[in-house]
């Protein structure tokens, strides 16, 4: 999976945006063989493949010194063939925008990526009433993996996370269980705040909270922890990945400084 991971590379030194999510990326690190895999090469060389891992959307990426040669077309025409109808645009770029409107493509959901610069230490959180907040231990791990399948009931990719995918993730280079913060109440998890840390840029990468504890203001408070965190990691700019219609989680966000930074967009097209 090198090739792929190589390509993926070229395309992100270019676009500023990687073609390849996550967990597509997890997934190639580790081997995995997708359900769909289609190449494009040129003199020996690949410069264009569109991959889909299970019943995850389409990605699609070609090298930047070989686009606009029909390479992408080609590869959306046999994803097509196969059944695909959607397909990531990480980043929504003008090209992508082009060749979404030509393909009669049109966008279905968006994920937007907000970014905070902390040029100052951030406010500390506010106390919950009943809550207590820590770092993560060993004997959380289920209890995190069923607070977020609670949290992200209809999530289509978050909330499908099980004991692999979390052992996968930790077993990442970034993992820094201090980094890590559950919520305690009664002795029992109802929320997590997982930070991230990779090449210099910190990440809120998944607040969850249990149904049960919304409106106590605890996503705000997870999530302020985790950003204090990230500051006294010497961290000076901090993103998050979230739902463009999820507004009670904007409104969150917003209100401790994060700004939108650039967006995902999924496209689809008629069976």
């Amino acid at each position: 999976m090198d090739d792929l991971l190589a390509l993926g590379a070229a395309a992100h030194d270019v676009d500023g945006v990687h073609p390849f999510n996550e967990a597509t990326q997890i997934a190639l690190n580790a081997g995995d063989r997708p359900r769909l895999r289609e190449t494009r090469e040129h003199d020996g060389r690949l410069v264009g493949a569109a991959l889909r891992f299970g019943d995850a959307p389409l990605e699609l990426v070609v090298h930047p010194e070989h686009r606009r040669r029909g390479h992408g077309t080609e590869l959306w025409r046999r994803a097509r063939a196969a059944g695909v109808t959607r397909a990531w645009s990480h980043g929504d770029l003008p090209g992508a925008q082009a060749f979404a409107e030509k393909g009669r493509a049109h966008p279905v959901r968006t994920l937007l990526v907000l970014r905070r610069r902390l040029d100052d230490a951030p406010e500390p959180e506010r106390a919950v009433p009943g809550i207590t907040l820590r770092t993560f231990e060993e004997a959380d791990a289920e209890a995190i993996i069923a607070v977020n399948a609670r949290a992200f009931a209809e999530h289509p990719e978050q909330g499908a996370m099980d004991h692999a995918d979390f052992d996968r993730r930790r077993a990442e280079a970034w993992f820094d269980p201090a980094g890590l913060f559950v919520a305690v109440r009664d002795g029992q998890v109802v929320g997590f705040h997982w930070t991230k840390i990779e090449d210099g840029i910190g990440e809120v990468y998944v607040v969850g909270v249990d149904p049960d504890a919304h409106g106590s203001g605890l996503g705000t408070a997870l999530t302020a922890r985790g950003v204090r965190h990230l500051w006294e990691q010497g961290i000076g700019t901090v993103d998050l990945y979230v739902e463009g219609d999820n507004a009670p989680a904007l409104a969150v966000y917003r209100r401790l400084g994060f700004e939108q930074h650039a967006r995902d967009v999924l496209y689809a097209t008629d069976a």
